[in-house]
């Protein structure tokens, strides 16, 4: 499993707002086409395994509208940097889903982003294609997060432990203070993440 987080940072003095900005429009880019976390080789019984590309419709582009600005040329304090994060957020938050894909049975690996957590344990997470998705921002497009709500609580996992869900996916918007998902399994199998054997 990648290792990404180093290439999402938050904003700091030392990071200027726009080299955050073409961090995260570039991760972006990497998990619409699914370069994040790699397909397995098995299939599952009763199971489709999806690859995070096959969630994002043929023909959407995350960076429509972003790829003119020169990033480099801008300043932190200009207004067109924020307004162009405020456009980013509005077009990835209701990016589209793949119609083929509602109530289909899937297995999808991913980091875990708990959400709600009580003495049982996680009843409630977003899935997330690369390391640092979510817990930095902006989170990725609303077609790169899948809500999960398992079978039963999780007990043992933490935040960005790799998994795999398995279940019946729905498109179904969700926002929740980590990132709006367009996707939801619900009553999921979670596993841990094992790599496919070579």
């Amino acid at each position: 499993m990648p290792e990404l987080s180093r290439l999402m940072p938050t904003p700091t003095p030392t990071l200027p707002r726009r080299q955050w900005l073409g961090h995260a429009l570039g991760l972006a880019l990497a998990a619409a086409s699914g370069t994040a976390l790699a397909q397995a080789a098995s299939k599952p019984s009763g199971y489709t395994e999806l690859r995070w590309d096959d969630l994002v419709p043929k023909g959407w582009d995350p960076m429509k509208g972003f790829r003119e600005q020169n990033l480099s040329a801008m300043n932190d304090a200009d207004p067109k940097v924020a307004d162009m994060m405020q456009k980013m957020r509005e077009a990835w938050d209701n990016a589209p889903t793949e119609p083929s894909l509602d109530g289909a049975a899937i297995k999808l690996p991913g980091y875990l982003v708990p959400l709600d957590e009580s003495k049982a344990g996680i009843t409630e997470f977003l899935l997330v294609p690369y390391f640092g998705a979510c817990v930095h921002t902006p989170p990725p497009p609303a077609n790169q997060i899948v809500l999960v709500q398992p079978a039963k609580p999780l007990s043992g996992y933490r935040t960005m432990d790799t998994v795999w869900a398995s279940g019946r996916l729905r498109a179904a918007r969700q926002g929740s203070p980590m990132g709006t998902a367009a996707y939801r399994l619900e009553a999921a199998l979670v596993e841990r993440y094992q790599a496919p054997a070579r």
